[in-house]
């Protein structure tokens, strides 16, 4: 199992950015597609994106399309989540996770998990 490491979480006002990086170690990096998402309290794990093991295309939650962007750099086994106009309802604990089954927005099909980061953002 390769293990993810999250950071850059905090406070940020309505309107701000933040990025978020997810480290990953143990295990070849380019054998796993990475995905974030995102639980706030009393619901469910939300699906927020996805990148390929290249790093050559993403998928993102519809509702998160031209506010989030996630990257990728191998060199360094790490993924980023930029996230741009924030809006409180995006308050959450982001995930990152791993799997190596392919492109999926299934957080089911995701076998390993990092610790997670807050983000809360206010208004």
């Amino acid at each position: 199992q390769v293990q993810l490491v999250e950071s850059g979480g905090g406070l940020v006002q309505a309107g701000g950015s933040l990025r978020l990086s997810c480290v990953a170690s143990g295990r070849i990096f380019t054998d796993y597609v990475i995905g974030w998402f995102r639980q706030a309290p009393g619901k469910e794990r939300e699906f927020v994106g996805v990148i390929t093991e290249s790093g050559g295309s993403a998928l993102y939650a519809d509702s998160l399309k031209g506010r989030f962007t996630i990257s990728r750099d191998n060199a360094k086994s790490t993924v980023y989540l930029q996230m741009n106009s924030l809006k409180p309802e995006d308050t959450a604990v982001y995930y990152c996770a791993a799997t190596a089954g392919g492109m999926s927005t299934m957080h089911t099909n995701f076998r390993s998990w990092g610790q997670g980061t807050q983000v809360t953002v206010s208004s």
